[in-house]
């Protein structure tokens, strides 16, 4: 997959072999941002164009553009697991939040 990054914003890009165009659409953020391009140069441009126009169209109707994530994950398991991670945690002598959050980064180190 190829991605490019504007302002924090994060797009995954397609190209479409037929109509010979990149698309692409910002991934790290529940609003939709979408764009296109017939180059690399093109498209680089649409996409800072499309994520100005999703902050100014924020600020025009006063609300707070979403941010890239927040930090905050609810998650819901089984209770049985829930337990035994609980305990894994506390045999590390880490908080759940910790335990759970370094599983993730170790999983996620070398992936992104």
């Amino acid at each position: 997959m190829n991605r490019m990054t504007y302002k924090s914003y994060e797009a995954r890009i397609d190209y479409d072999e037929d109509a010979e165009l990149f698309h692409g659409e910002v991934i790290n953020l529940r609003d939709v941002i979408t764009f296109q391009g017939k180059s690399v140069k093109e498209l680089k441009h649409a996409f800072a164009d499309s994520v100005q126009d999703y902050l100014a169209y924020c600020d025009e109707r006063g609300e707070a553009p979403e941010k890239p994530y927040s930090g905050q994950l609810v998650l819901r398991i089984e209770s049985p697991l829930h337990r035994n991670a609980a305990l894994a945690a506390r045999r590390a002598g880490l908080s759940l939040n910790k335990w759970i959050a370094g599983l993730l980064e170790k999983e996620t180190e070398h992936k992104t």
